[in-house]
Order: C-alpha cells, then structure tokens, then sequence
C-alpha cells in the first residue's frame, strides 16, 4: 500500500502523500492504475498519427484532437530537454 494503488480502496484509506514525481509532476498514487483503456488507445493512436506523418485533423474527433495537441506537446517538452 506504499504506492496508494487506486484500484485498492483500502490503499485509499491511507494518508495522502507524494509517491511518484518526475520533470514537476506528481500523484499521490501509483500514476499506472490511472491509465485507462481509453488513454491506452490514444497513445496508440497518437503513434500512428505521427508515423503517418501527422495526417489532417478533420476525421478525428475533438476528444482526440484534444489528446493528440497534449501528446505532442508532452513530445516536444520531452525531446526539448534531452529526455526521450
């Protein structure tokens, strides 16, 4: 329950507290049980946009528009410091 498993109430129950921190980031619980199938399919999306060579944007939705300007804009944080 170090980690504050979100999909374990009982690590719910406990006390607030920083368990993971990365580039002025942070969760009070383990970042990996948030990730939904859903989140999943747009990082994988996301990848084939890009191998594609970022096609237009007038057959996605707005949703994925919306991740897809957040995923790339992480990338160039990302590659900007050196970090890939």
């Amino acid at each position: 329950m170090k980690r504050r498993c979100a999909w374990l109430a009982a690590a719910l129950a406990t006390p607030r507290q920083v368990v993971w921190v990365g580039k002025g980031v942070s969760a009070e619980s383990c970042p990996k049980s948030l990730i939904t199938a859903q989140s999943t399919a747009w990082l994988e999306e996301h990848e084939v946009w890009r191998r594609l060579g970022s096609p237009e944007l007038n057959g996605l939705t707005a949703r994925q528009v919306e991740a897809f300007l957040l995923l790339e804009g992480e990338l160039l944080k990302e590659l900007n410091h050196g970090q890939a």
